[in-house]
Order: C-alpha cells, then sequence, then structure tokens
C-alpha cells in the first residue's frame, strides 16, 4: 500500500460521497445506503438508467459532479479494468469490486486481476471477489445484500476475507457493537494488514476482528499488530484452514514437528493477536474487550448463586488459565457477617438463593469480595427466558436478578476493574439483561464456556501489551523481513562440523575428535574414557537408525570393536557409503532431562525456533513450544515451562533441580545463532540437548547451512 493508497483507503472508509456503478446490485446498495441516512451525495453511474436506488444517476465515470471518496462496483469483469482505471484517473478514493471471476476462477481470471492492478493506480481497491463495507457509524453501506447490525457510535472493526461470514455475525444476537465490516475477498490491492494498519487510526474503534484462511504479508501483518498493540486496539482472529507455506525435504524433528498452524500461533502469541477457533468466541471476545477492556492479570473474583456453576466455573477456569485466588482473612470476615449461614465462603464464592434480589446486602458482599486485589470479576447469571412469549422484562424472576446485576454493577465500578456477567447457557442472557450490563460498563458474555474463553484471551492480550511496554522485550516483538534463503544451495554439515560451528557460538558441546577409524582407539584414550564414537557423514543425518552410534565405551579395545560394528551396521542400512571418519567424543554425564532445540526456515516466516523433549522418541511424545526468531529470555522461559517435561527441570521426586536460568541462555544463543544467521540457514536440530543440574550440553547436532553467500568469503 502506497502513502496515497492509504490516504484513499481512508476516503473510502469515512467517505463524504459515494458512487454506485453497475446495475441491480449496484441499485440495491445504493438504496440502502440512502436508507441508513449515510448525509453525503450518492451517485449512481449507469448509461441505461436515469436513477439508482432513488438517487440521481449519470452516464459515465466522467459525468459524475467530483471524484467520488467511495464507489460500488458490480458490472461485468469485462467492463471492470477500464471502470478502475477511469476512476483512478479522475482522483476517486477507492473502489469496493463486486465484480467476481478474477483469480479465484483460474490462470485466464489470475490475467485479468494483474491488469486490474495495474489499473488502479493510486486508487484503494478492496477485492474484487467481496461484498464490500458496511461502516455503521457515519451509515455508508457499499453492500449488496440484507444485514442485520444498525448505527453505533463507536465498536469493533471486522476484516473478513468472507462476505457472508460478516452478513452471518451481522445478525447475531450477542450485542456486539459494529463500526466496521469489510470484505476483501481476493486482496488483489487492498490486504487484511492494510485495512488493520488504517483502522487502528480510527478513534471510533475499539477493538479489531479478523476473519482469514491465511496471511498474504506475515511481515506487513505483524507490523501492523505491533502498532495495534502500542495503540491499545485489541485483535482478534478467526484463522480457519490449513495453509501451506511451502515444502521442502526435511532432514531434522523440528521441520517434521514444527507445522504451520503452529507457526501462526507463535504469531499470534509474539504479536498478542488473541487467537479464536469459532464465530461465537470471535463476538464474544470482541465484545468483553469493546466494553470492559482487557485484564491486568489472571486474579478473578467470581461469583455464583449456584454450588454447580461454581464448580464447572472453576473447572474451565483452571483448564484457561484464570486463578481464583481465595479470600484473605479480612475479606471472609467481612463475607461471613453478609452471607446466610449456608453459605461457605470462597472463589468461586455461591452466595445461595436467600440473598436474591437483596441491592444492599449483595452490593455489599461484592464490595466485601473485591477489597482483596483482583484483575477482573465475574458474576454467573441466567436469566428466565420463556417459551410462550412472554417478555423476559417482565418476570418476576428476571426482576430479581436484575437488582442483583445492578447490585454487581456498582461494586465493581467501585472497584475500577473489568467486569463480566456470564450466564451458564448462552440463551439465557436476554437483550434486556445486556442492556442494563453494556450501560453499566460491564461485558455480558453468553454461555460459560465461551465466556472463559474469551477472557482468557483478553487476558492473554493485557499480559502481552505490558511486556510490549518493556523496552527490553518490546524490540524483539518486531520481525524482520523474511530473508530469501537458496535452500537447493545449502549444505549438510556432518555433526562435528556443526559442532564446531555451535562452539563458536558460545554452546557447549562435548569434548571430541574427528578421526579415522584406524586412529580411533588412540582418540578415545586422549579424550579420556568413557566415550562415544558416532559414524559422522554428511549423507547420514540420522544415525541411530543406521547404527552408527555406540555409548560408554570404556577401553581402547571396545573402541576398535564399536568402529567395526558400526561399519557392518551402516553397510546393512546404506550399501556402499564410505565409512571412515568417526567422531569419538566424552561422554556425557546422565542428564535430568533432554530437550531439543532446533531451528529451521520458513519461507513466508522466517527462521521459527522449537524447543521441545528430546531423545529418540521426539516424534512420539510431541511435546514442542514454538517460538518466532529473534525473541527475548522471556518468551524461551515461558515456552520452556509450558512443556509437559518441565517438572524434570524443577526436580522430580528429589531428583536435582536444573539450572531454569541456564537452560534459558543456552537456549538464548542457540536463537541468536539462528537470527544472525537468518539468510543463511535452512536447518538445526540440537537433539538432545542434554541438561545437567549446571549446564547444558548439545551432545548431537544437524545443521544445514549456505556456507558461502555471494559477497562473503
Amino acid at each position: 500500500m502506497t502513502p496515497q493508497q492509504r490516504i484513499n483507503l481512508q476516503r473510502l472508509l469515512t467517505p463524504r460521497h459515494a458512487a454506485f456503478v453497475g446495475g441491480n446490485s449496484a441499485a440495491l446498495a445504493a438504496q440502502q445506503c440512502a436508507d441508513a441516512g449515510f448525509a453525503g451525495p450518492i451517485w449512481g453511474v449507469n448509461p441505461r438508467r436515469t436513477e439508482m436506488g432513488g438517487q440521481p444517476c449519470f452516464a459515465s465515470i466522467d459525468a459524475l459532479p467530483e471524484a467520488p471518496d467511495a464507489v460500488f462496483l458490480a458490472m461485468p469483469i469485462d467492463a471492470a479494468v477500464e471502470t478502475v482505471a477511469s476512476l483512478a484517473r479522475i482522483g476517486a478514493g477507492g473502489a469496493v469490486c463486486y465484480t467476481a471471476g478474477f483469480r479465484e476462477t483460474g490462470s485466464d481470471g489470475a490475467a485479468i486481476e494483474r491488469d486490474l492492478i495495474a489499473a488502479c493506480g493510486d486508487l484503494a481497491l478492496v477485492g474484487p471477489n467481496c461484498l464490500g463495507i458496511l461502516n455503521y457509524v457515519n451509515k455508508t453501506l457499499l453492500w449488496p445484500f440484507g444485514h442485520g447490525a444498525g448505527p453505533v457510535e463507536r465498536g469493533v472493526a471486522i476484516v473478513s476475507q468472507s462476505g457472508l461470514f460478516c452478513t452471518n455475525i451481522t445478525m447475531s444476537r450477542r450485542s456486539v457493537p459494529f463500526a466496521y465490516l469489510v470484505s476483501c475477498g481476493n486482496q488483489a490491492v487492498i490486504g487484511i494488514e492494510d485495512l488493520i494498519d488504517v483502522l487502528i487510526d480510527d478513534p471510533l474503534v475499539s477493538a479489531i476482528g479478523v476473519y482469514c484462511e491465511g496471511l498474504r504479508d506475515i511481515h506487513a501483518f505483524a507490523k501492523s499488530a505491533v502498532r495495534a498493540l502500542e495503540r491499545n486496539i485489541p485483535i482478534v482472529i478467526l484463522k480457519a484452514g490449513s495453509s501451506a507455506t511451502g515444502s521442502m525435504i526435511t532432514a531434522t524433528h523440528t521441520g517434521s514437528l514444527s507445522g504451520t498452524d503452529s507457526l501462526f500461533d507463535a504469531l499470534f502469541m509474539r504479536l498478542g493477536v488473541i487467537r479464536v477457533r469459532t464465530p461465537t468466541e470471535l463476538l464474544e471476545t470482541l465484545k468483553l474487550l469493546d466494553t470492559a477492556g482487557a485484564p491486568a492479570g489472571n486474579r478473578i473474583a467470581a461469583v455464583t448463586c449456584s454450588g454447580g456453576d461454581a464448580t464447572v466455573l472453576a473447572d474451565l477456569g483452571e483448564r484457561s488459565g484464570l486463578s481464583f485466588p481465595q479470600p484473605s482473612a479480612a475479606a471472609s470476615v467481612a463475607l461471613r457477617r453478609i452471607l446466610p449461614p449456608i453459605a461457605t465462603v470462597s472463589n468461586p464464592l455461591d452466595y445461595t438463593p436467600p440473598l436474591w434480589g437483596q441491592r444492599e446486602a449483595l452490593e455489599a458482599m461484592f464490595s466485601a469480595l473485591l477489597s482483596d486485589e483482583y484483575d477482573a470479576a465475574l458474576f454467573v447469571q441466567d436469566f428466565v427466558v420463556s417459551h410462550d412469549g412472554r417478555d423476559p422484562e417482565t418476570l418476576a424472576d428476571n426482576q430479581l436478578s436484575l437488582v442483583d446485576s445492578a447490585a454487581f454493577i456498582a461494586a465493581t465500578n467501585r472497584a475500577g476493574i473489568p467486569a463480566f456477567v456470564v450466564s451458564s447457557i448462552a440463551e439465557n442472557l436476554p437483550e434486556m439483561a445486556r442492556r442494563v450490563l453494556l450501560a453499566g460498563h460491564v461485558a455480558p458474555l453468553q454461555g460459560i464456556d465461551t465466556g472463559v474463553t474469551a477472557i482468557a484471551g483478553a487476558i492473554q492480550f493485557g499480559r502481552l501489551r505490558a511486556r510490549q511496554q518493556d523496552p527490553s522485550t518490546a524490540r524483539t516483538l518486531h520481525m524482520p523481513p523474511v530473508a530469501a534463503v537458496d535452500i537447493a544451495s545449502a549444505s549438510l554439515l556432518d555433526e562435528f562440523a556443526g559442532k564446531q560451528i555451535l562452539a563458536a557460538a558460545g554452546i557447549e558441546t562435548p569434548r571430541g575428535q574427528r578421526t579415522s577409524g584406524a586412529d580411533a582407539p588412540a582418540a578415545a584414550a586422549t579424550i579420556g574414557f568413557p566415550v562415544a564414537v558416532k559414524l559422522v557423514h554428511a549423507d547420514l543425518p540420522h544415525k541411530t537408525e543406521a547404527g552408527a552410534v555406540r555409548l560408554a565405551l570404556n577401553s581402547a579395545a571396545e573402541v576398535a570393536a564399536a568402529i567395526d560394528d558400526i561399519r557392518l551396521s551402516v553397510e546393512r542400512f546404506r550399501p556402499g557409503i564410505e565409512a571412515d571418519r568417526f567422531l569419538v567424543e566424552q561422554m556425557v554425564p546422565k542428564p535430568i532431562a533432554e530437550l531439543l532445540v532446533g531451528i529451521r526456515h520458513d519461507p513466508l516466516f522466517g527462521p521459527v525456533m522449537l524447543i521441545g523433549a528430546g531423545g529418540t522418541l521426539v516424534e512420539i511424545w510431541r511435546d514442542t513450544a514454538t517460538l518466532l526468531l529473534p525473541t527475548d529470555p522471556a518468551s524461551i522461559r515461558e515456552a520452556l515451562l509450558s512443556l509437559r517435561i518441565a517438572p524434570l527441570l524443577a526436580g522430580h521426586r528429589d531428583a536435582p533441580a536444573a539450572d531454569i536460568e541456564g537452560i534459558v541462555s543456552t537456549i538464548g544463543r542457540i536463537a541468536q545463532f539462528g537470527h544472525s544467521q537468518r539468510d543463511r540457514l535452512v536447518e538445526l536440530d540440537v537433539n538432545p540437548l542434554m541438561i545437567l543440574p549446571d549446564r547444558a550440553i548439545a551432545a548431537d547436532v544437524l545443521l544445514r547451512i549456505i556456507e558461502t553467500l555471494p559477497g562473503r568469503r
């Protein structure tokens, strides 16, 4: 997106005037825009019409009174390129191209799309093959179908590859205030990342939701996401489908374990983007962020009027990383004075039915609980929704529940923390209750499972925003452009050569020598027993499978016998392979644990680091965490401690504990090596990284790297 296209995209999103070009679809869109109350002039363009959707119609683009800020295009594909060229020539702002039949149809359509792009110049084109833009703030509806939302003063923005996804969520009954919905289609000119970059500067946008199957420019998306984090505008993304990011023959465990979806997870986690899995999670999370904002941490004060709700909430919260600290001694004393004798002081707190509808007592109870330090407050409430057509607002039970809601609103507003009312069943929070809660700045979350997921996502954003404000970690949020690595020119180094390179980067490796088979016994005696002996060959990356490793050898005779045995095993595994270069190494003591630390080049994401449980069963355990480079010690530590193997590092069952900070430091040096070699490195596996009580040793290394780049010596 050029600087002028950015200006023109702002014109398209918040136009002073709008033109609708085409036939019936354009007429419907023009009529909707007029009916919504758009304040500026609306013009039709069609040589065979005198009016369009009740608005004046002109015979051509050149006949328009002035260059329109926004244009809706719905004409046959053979006229689209010429029309876009005319709009660019007169200085129009931007256009949404409803017309389909471009790249999505194959090579012929792709050729026409290339012509369309060339015709745009500085015109900000959204689409083609999209439904358009709905701006509910200034009532600009560039949209050819029905939709269910209405005008708002501010709210969330939705950017979606799917147009019908936008239409469908406007018809939801979730009380989400939509400021903008943009269907971006083929993204021929303006992409998701461009729309985000402009929308985060709109003061009327509180959060941004994204639906996509993939991202066309990871680097540009990351830049926009970092800006959103800086401006405290949360991004919530529903990424569907699987995207093939290019393939290569991989020799490493890292390559086989770090799938594309895990890379998107790592990207979103790094950038503070909240990933959700369903449309309802998207809507509930956006509603929470718009209404209550993101909590600063995971300490939640929770209240229910049912023991069952309290138990379900505790279970869901624990799985989602929410913490329910128990009330302090002072808070417990205050609560016991207020609660009925049948109630138990706890968090989550079941206040029991006797207090139902008692405003003064409930407000005092909520305030007593919130006298402790919490990051947010949660109240599980279900309202009566009858099946006989009665208005929920007239039901006596709901009047009592609204009293409870009012007490919660008053107490949480005084406490100054984000607050949520969550219904156990989505349907049990009717519009009248949502309206009251929203007016009190309390987020009404529909469904306890979805609500807890939304709260956990908002907490993630709050934590990463705090990290972004820390100068020591903020710099690693920014992702450099992905280097174009010529994978075909990379060499797979033998283990000894790979270890020499890592040792120069400050990573400890076992003391060893590369030697011939005949000289191996003498080399072992010099190094000191016990030793390990391995055949080293660039064409044999996985030595264990070939029987090319022998461990814990205690004499020169055992080394000589091992050499002969390895040669026989390798000949059976790979007949004819040269087998006379061996690595003789000092045995590493029995470790506390074995880790895998690997890096591979990804054509979309750049260098990707995998940290996981290592050893020969790495693919079976699949206990891994993925990071994008560059990274920082806090992210490495978090990834390390997220592994199922992490309890071993703390000293399981009286075993010695590992030096966690030392491990983080070693992995950090590996990460720094990968980042510094991002234009040369194809694959690196350190497996295992042997974890001892006082240090970490790279016991086996596999490295594929471009040994000499043009211009380097």
